[in-house]
């Protein structure tokens, strides 16, 4: 077994799963947007531009390190944005230790919307960003933080245009809206180092008599401009049912981005919500010919809003909203 941050690739099931070329994965952004025309013409749209601007919002803070100025600014920001979108927010706070002793200030921001619907969904992404860019090929870069566009950006920037939405448009059932902190403090050698926002939030309920969501959407590294999403493999396992709906929907929507076959099995924060009973899928960007499993500018400087396409946040947005938002 392969083990990479959060990352474990079964060499068995690449070799009966995996059958897509490297070059189908490494289009141009140019390519890969006159794919993407969709079949269908959604009643509701996810606005592409306005989760793009959502990016860059939380970018112009900084990294959004845990125990610096830049992270405690955006978790106010993330905050007011569910308030002034109409949800109940309950900010978690905890003091978490991570791998190395360093104790971890940390805010797990969790929005409530349409609060009296006792069929709730959990949409969640993670915040944070990684301290030191120990993936980048320039070794005195290392100890830098990493701006974290897209890894952590990105899927936050599509639930922030969510709430949006949802402030006009009553879905069919309750929306809970959950970003964690601390996710990218971790060591590669240490596997429960990662996620500490969510192992944090799966023992400790953000609220007396919260109920739990009948299931739960991940988003993790969803802007790249290639980004392209197969099917995790916990995914599968744990939430089978919720994978094949969610994929159904993207390609009734003609995103090609979205691939029917079966990636890697990667240990991310939809696994601490499985663990505690909440059937939880992951979509997120892997790339089998990457020597990380990841977009190229996975922990490294270069994870930058240079990267971030809009036709990737719209596949994954406009997915969402088709689902919760469009009238069956």
């Amino acid at each position: 077994m392969l083990i990479r941050k959060y990352l474990y690739i079964m060499a068995t099931l690449l070799a009966s799963t995996m059958s897509c070329s490297g070059s189908a994965n490494k289009a141009s952004s140019e390519q890969t947007a006159a794919s993407e025309s969709t079949t269908v013409t959604p009643g509701i749209k996810f606005n592409a531009d306005s989760a793009y601007a959502f990016v860059q919002r939380q970018c112009d803070f900084g990294p959004r390190v845990p125990n610096t100025q830049a992270h405690r600014d955006c978790a106010l920001y993330l905050e007011s944005e569910l308030r002034r979108n109409g949800a109940d927010v309950t900010v978690q706070k905890a003091s978490l230790k991570a791998f190395d002793g360093t104790m971890l200030q940390s805010f797990n921001i969790i929005g409530e919307f349409y609060p009296e619907k006792k069929e709730r969904v959990l949409l969640l992404a993670h915040w944070d960003t990684r301290p030191w860019a120990d993936r980048d090929e320039d070794e005195s870069k290392h100890k830098e933080p990493v701006m974290g566009a897209n890894d952590g950006g990105s899927g936050v920037g599509v639930l922030l245009e969510m709430a949006r939405l949802l402030r006009t448009n009553e879905p069919n059932v309750g929306i809970d809206i959950l970003f964690l902190d601390s996710e990218d403090w971790g060591s590669y050698s240490v596997d429960d180092s990662w996620a500490l926002g969510a192992q944090y939030w799966a023992n400790n309920p953000h609220r007396e008599g919260y109920v739990k969501p009948r299931y739960g959407i991940l988003l993790d590294m969803v802007g790249d401009i290639d980004a392209v999403f197969s099917k995790e493999y916990f995914s599968s396992r744990y939430a089978g049912g919720i994978v094949d709906k969610v994929w159904a929907t993207a390609q009734h929507l003609g995103y090609s981005r979205f691939v029917n076959r079966e990636g890697g099995a990667i240990t991310d924060d939809h696994l601490q919500i499985n663990q505690m009973g909440i059937p939880c899928i992951d979509i997120i960007d892997m790339r089998e010919n990457s020597s990380t499993g990841f977009f190229p500018m996975w922990h490294t400087t270069g994870d930058t809003m240079e990267r971030i396409d809009r036709t990737s946040l719209e596949a994954v947005g406009q997915t969402l909203t088709t689902l919760f938002l469009e009238k069956k």
